[in-house]
């Protein structure tokens, strides 16, 4: 009897022989293992960085639960009122200097954030590179996004208007908020270091505290109790941990469900395309199993040597596969991350990845191991007999004459000729064609929504009108002034335009972007209306989707908000808005209700040019008359390296999908050839050439591709576009949907795909002599 290890050796010489006589067919499988592997890999990078950011980031800084902004008091003062709310485990001050001016070599900033920390172990930001801050010198640390976006290095001298030169000790990450250019730049000085410098002042002036509490569960009474602490406080401003957290689930959310729905797709198709090859793969050496069953082989020894073979591809492939999928995604991810102020996966990866690398293996191998444990129970004289699929009856083999009836016509006659007879040779694996059909079909939905998606982030970035923004001009002046700049040529209306921050007015958790207009003027700033209606009257306002959702509010509900001046403002919601700033924490009320509980409202001038009128002659009026005038920015347009990262991130995915339907195609023509050997060398021997092969295959592929392709379009159009408008940062509705010229580009791209499968799966198949095929 056959000890153990020696029937391993034995299975192991088989698989490898089996292995090098594939040639072009182990190529393909390989193929497809490295594009599945990459397309879980990739889904695996983009879902463990993006989606537990947050959480790496909130523990390598240890980030307060709540974070409270003020107009600067005494230090003495806020630790009164800080100790005195409950269930308190912790708290830092610091002084948030505004408007500061940084530069370094040719890069300046006049609107820098600069942090001056106190002493203490918690501060709420992580040192990620260099070392901390000490209590004498001249050290600075900088905000980690924007060392990269400025190209600063440890060691390196930043310019602090006010501080002279400063050494740049490390980078730092705060999740608290995004990172440049999202948000102004950020460096952070130790207290102790400037009063080295310039004298101490035993009772220093704070804006800024972050507050740990013992148990997280009463944040809510906690915030309450701050709120009636904070009496006497103005442009008071609350953050808690949960409220940062949304704004980055929301930018995260799209990106992470495409991929990780889009990987699953591929995955699938991945595995019922490679397990139908393994299939046809041992129907064609039925005869080799039948014989090494006759001479003694057990049925387990076949499955292993199947096994082994295919172990013996899918390792280095499903290797070339996950490093390729972390390529094309890693870089990009860790560069969105920064621009999030967040750490990026590091070694956290590396067990995904390797479950990723794992299951790239089994699929493959439990998809060979299967038919030939099912191929080895069969009888030993059916096995010796073979049995060609071309045998079926919903596929029998032409008849000869028949076939050179249809040659000598062109391929005309009954049944379209050779290009129908390949759509129902494809038909005849109803299986495998609905596998096929559906993975195309999603492909194309999701290649449609990228293409869809990468196109409304660049309208978003450079067109402000796309949100409701109609105004082209803002300009610095008093509200008096506008009837004067109304008077400028080209000007075809100008109206104050009030905004500032405030509170939600029943819990103080969420933070409001508040914006009126004298009248209920949609001439100027008019968002998407998603339901109720526009608002009319001093007493209505409209919300965005964002602060609905926050809130819970409806069309009919109040809205309570509190204001900066301490008072609030109780409004009645009359619609609800399609808005993306401040992630749609946004409300539109009438500028009298705003003025009476708040007269001090910071305000500018809101300009709406006429049709064809020069922005530059308005532009150098405003100038002249001292109004500083600023052009309306888009949605993101601060945002533009997020743009370009998600772009890198949805192309890489584009290609990878591309790549997968390439192989998809490929992959059914070959198994098309490979199963019907005999009927491709009738044709062959009745005097077909390399140009009917093709029309045969191209009749395989238009059967594949015009349900895929039209199944596709529709299922973008009516499910994926109107579901992911929703969940695009949940706080907007977008029409994301895929123009004509983009549905047409996207299918010829799917046309170009099948047509290289068919030239080269002819190719192979032409390489094959006839009497080979015809013995098969």
């Amino acid at each position: 009897m056959i000890r153990e290890p020696g029937r391993l050796a034995a299975a192991c010489a088989d698989a490898r022989q089996a292995l090098r006589s594939q040639g072009r067919r182990g190529l393909l499988a390989a193929v497809g293992v490295v594009l599945s592997a990459a397309m879980l890999a990739a889904a695996i990078v983009i879902a463990e960085g993006l989606g537990n950011g947050f959480d790496r980031a909130v523990k390598a800084a240890d980030l307060g639960d709540l974070i409270v902004r003020f107009d600067p008091q005494r230090t003495q003062q806020i630790v009164k009122r800080i100790e005195a709310l409950p269930d308190i485990a912790g708290f830092a001050l610091r002084t948030e200097v505004t408007s500061a001016t940084i530069s370094y070599g040719a890069h300046m900033a006049t609107n820098a954030v600069g942090e001056v920390i106190g002493a203490g172990r918690r501060q709420g930001f992580a040192v990620v590179s260099g070392q901390r801050l000490h209590d004498h010198g001249r050290e600075v640390l900088v905000e980690a996004a924007l060392a990269s976006a400025w190209h600063i290095t440890v060691g390196s001298w930043l310019r602090v208007r006010g501080l002279g030169r400063e050494r740049v000790v490390g980078f730092a990450e705060g999740p608290d908020d995004v990172g440049y250019p999202l948000a102004a730049p950020r460096f952070y000085v130790s207290r102790a270091a400037i009063d080295a410098r310039f004298g101490a002042d035993p009772d220093p002036y704070v804006n800024f505290a972050e507050i740990w509490l013992r148990n997280p569960r009463y944040l809510g009474e906690v915030l309450v109790q701050a709120r009636d602490e904070s009496f006497g406080l103005r442009d008071v401003q609350f953050a808690t941990r949960g409220g940062v957290r949304v704004l980055v689930h929301q930018a995260a959310g799209i990106v992470i469900d495409l991929l990780v729905a889009l990987s699953v797709i591929a995955l699938a198709t991945a595995a019922v395309m490679l397990a139908a090859s393994s299939r046809a793969e041992v129907q064609r050496r039925l005869r080799a199993i039948g014989i090494r069953r006759a001479v003694g082989a057990s049925r387990g020894h076949v499955t292993l040597t199947q096994a082994l073979e295919a172990l013996m591809m899918a390792v280095p492939a499903a290797t070339v596969g996950t490093f390729a999928g972390w390529l094309a995604t890693y870089g990009a991810g860790n560069r969105l991350l920064a621009l999030l102020n967040e750490p990026g996966p590091g070694a956290a990866l590396i067990l995904p990845m390797l479950g990723g690398w794992l299951a790239s293996i089994a699929i493959p191998v439990a998809g060979a191991a299967w038919p030939a444990w099912t191929a080895g129970g069969r009888a030993v004289v059916s096995l010796l007999r073979g049995a060609d699929v071309a045998r079926a009856r919903s596929s029998r083999r032409p008849r000869p004459r028949r076939m050179r009836r249809r040659q000598a016509g062109g391929g005309g006659g009954r049944g379209g000729g050779l290009s129908s007879l390949g759509a129902r040779l494809v038909a005849a694996r109803p299986a495998r064609l609905a596998a096929t059909v559906t993975m195309l079909a999603c492909s194309t939905a999701f290649i449609l929504l990228m293409v869809a998606l990468a196109g409304t982030l660049s309208s978003l970035e450079t067109d402000p009108q796309e949100l409701g923004k109609h105004y082209q001009l803002t300009a610095s002046l008093p509200p008096a002034a506008a009837a004067l700049v109304a008077r400028i040529p080209g000007v075809a209306a100008a109206a104050p335009r009030y905004e500032l921050h405030a509170a939600d007015g029943y819990s103080l958790g969420e933070l409001v972007d508040v914006i009126a207009y004298p009248r209920d003027d949609t001439r100027f700033e008019a968002p998407p209306l998603v339901s109720g209606r526009r608002l009319h009257g001093d007493g209505q306002a409209e919300v965005g989707v964002g602060l609905a959702d926050a809130m819970g509010l409806a069309p009919g509900s109040e809205l309570l908000l509190q204001l900066p001046s301490d008072r609030q403002l109780r409004l009645r919601v009359a619609g609800t808005v399609s808005s993306l700033d401040d992630e749609g924490l946004v409300a539109y009320v009438p500028a009298a209700a705003l003025l009476a509980d708040d007269p001090s409202a910071a305000s500018q001038i809101a300009v709406l040019l006429k049709p064809g009128a020069s922005q530059g002659a308005v532009t150098a009026a405003l100038t002249q008359l001292g109004a500083a005038p600023q052009q309306a920015s888009g949605a993101v347009a601060r945002g533009a390296p997020l743009v370009a990262v998600l772009k890198t991130i949805l192309i890489a995915i584009a290609i990878v999908d591309g790549l997968v339907c390439l192989y998809a195609l490929t992959q059914a023509c070959s198994l098309t050839v490979q199963e019907r050997r005999r009927t491709v060398a009738v044709l062959r021997a009745c005097g077909a050439g390399s140009v009917a092969v093709r029309r045969l295959l191209a009749g395989s592929v238009l059967a594949l591709l015009t349900p895929a392709a039209l199944s596709g379009v529709l299922l973008e159009r009516l499910i994926l576009g109107p579901a992911l408008s929703k969940l695009a940062a949940g706080y907007a509705t977008l029409e994301l949907q895929a123009s004509a010229a983009q549905v047409l580009a996207t299918v010829g791209g799917l046309v170009l795909a099948g047509a290289l499968a068919v030239w080269w799966v002819a190719r192979s198949a032409m390489r094959e002599s006839v009497i080979t095929g015809l013995a098969a």
